[in-house]
């Protein structure tokens, strides 16, 4: 069972600070450090909130640490372009030495791109365009040396690029959401790893994604199953209310579909998740200053959950390389070939209080 970091600073967060929170997560064991794809924070309300931008932090980490994996939950696609954006991973790929993954979804937090002057299209546009953009990614990545790349699609389309961005190793891909229909239906197409959001209703939802993977000839064994858990741990229950309660409502709200107790609490919760058949879990973390709390989890929790899943090694052994299928627009080449396509979608650029009605599809 991969435990992972998954960064979502309550009132924003320095470089300086990110850094550290990183470093910290690889000294105390954990197999990645991911962040969110936001420029608002839980707490939309908050005028101090200091944003920062995902792939150019995670591009400083990627040379300044050394063993975590590095990857977003989940970059926001309305954001980037797609073409630039597989330019920007496949880079943050090679700096790390073959450590990128890329969450990437359809966006769902519109007051955000309201601030920031970002076009946010309905759901199902959101929706087409992330398709989309996932076959023009993995298109551009598993382009052969010496061939060329082509795409032609409704919103994007690319002519003969010559110009093909080349990471260390293809990067995993992360799709997820509580949607029934057309979330599991692109994670079946194009997901290494597929997330199911918040924990609740776990097992239902890996259960339609089995069944989505089947019915696409796909075999769900082929993809990673993980979620996000909110978490505040103290050494007692007591000092876990007062972490908690530094945190504000904002905070209180988040923990509330996660745990909020001692180590055991923790590692409890953890073995609840891997019953309902999660193999990754993202423990989701708004307090960028408090270090202590990622060693409090790395010495308390870890070791728990090694006698709760009679495991000794929590890092992550490589994820499983789900089967490539053809595309239906792109062209890579001059043969007319289509493009592999191995993608990660999210309804959705990040975790923070998703509303339900984000994943409607």
């Amino acid at each position: 069972m991969r435990m992972r970091v998954l960064l979502e600073p309550h009132h924003g967060a320095s470089y300086d600070q990110i850094l550290a929170l990183a470093r910290t997560t690889e000294e105390a064991g954990f197999d990645a450090f991911f962040r969110s794809d936001h420029y608002l924070g839980i707490d939309a309300e908050d005028t101090g909130y200091r944003p920062t931008d995902s792939w150019t932090t995670l591009a400083g980490l990627a040379v300044q640490t050394e063993r975590v994996r590095l990857g977003t939950l989940m970059t926001a696609s309305t954001y980037r372009r797609p073409g630039p954006l597989a330019i920007t991973v496949a880079t943050v790929d090679a700096m790390s030495g073959g450590r990128a993954e890329l969450g990437i979804g359809a966006a769902w937090y519109e007051r955000e791109h309201r601030f920031f002057g970002i076009p946010f299209p309905p759901l199902g546009e959101r929706f087409d365009r992330l398709g989309e953009q996932l076959e023009v990614i993995t298109g551009l990545w598993r382009t052969a040396p010496g061939e060329v790349f082509s795409y032609h699609g409704k919103h994007y389309q690319l002519e003969e690029c010559a110009s093909i961005p080349r990471p260390a190793r293809t990067p995993p891909i992360i799709i997820g959401g509580a949607g029934p229909r057309r979330t599991p239906a692109l994670a079946a197409r194009f997901a290494d790893e597929f997330n199911s959001g918040m924990s609740d209703g776990l097992a239902d939802r890996f259960a339609n994604f089995r069944r989505v993977c089947r019915e696409a000839g796909r075999d769900p064994g082929e993809v990673r199953l993980s979620t996000t858990l909110p978490v505040c741990c103290g050494e007692t229950r007591g000092e876990a209310a007062r972490r908690a309660a530094a945190l504000g409502e904002a905070g209180a709200r988040m923990l509330r579909m996660g745990v909020t107790g001692a180590p055991g609490d923790v590692a409890g919760r953890l073995a609840e998740l891997r019953a309902a058949g999660a193999d990754t879990v993202y423990f989701h973390l708004y307090d960028v200053a408090d270090l202590d709390h990622v060693r409090l989890l790395g010495r308390e929790v870890l070791p728990r959950l090694d006698l709760f899943l009679g495991r000794t090694d929590l890092r992550s052994a490589d994820p499983p390389r789900p089967r490539s299928s053809g595309g239906e627009r792109g062209t890579r080449g001059h043969h007319g070939q289509q493009p592999d396509r191995r993608t990660a979608i999210i309804p959705g650029g990040g975790l923070a209080a998703l509303p339900a009605e984000s994943f409607g599809r």
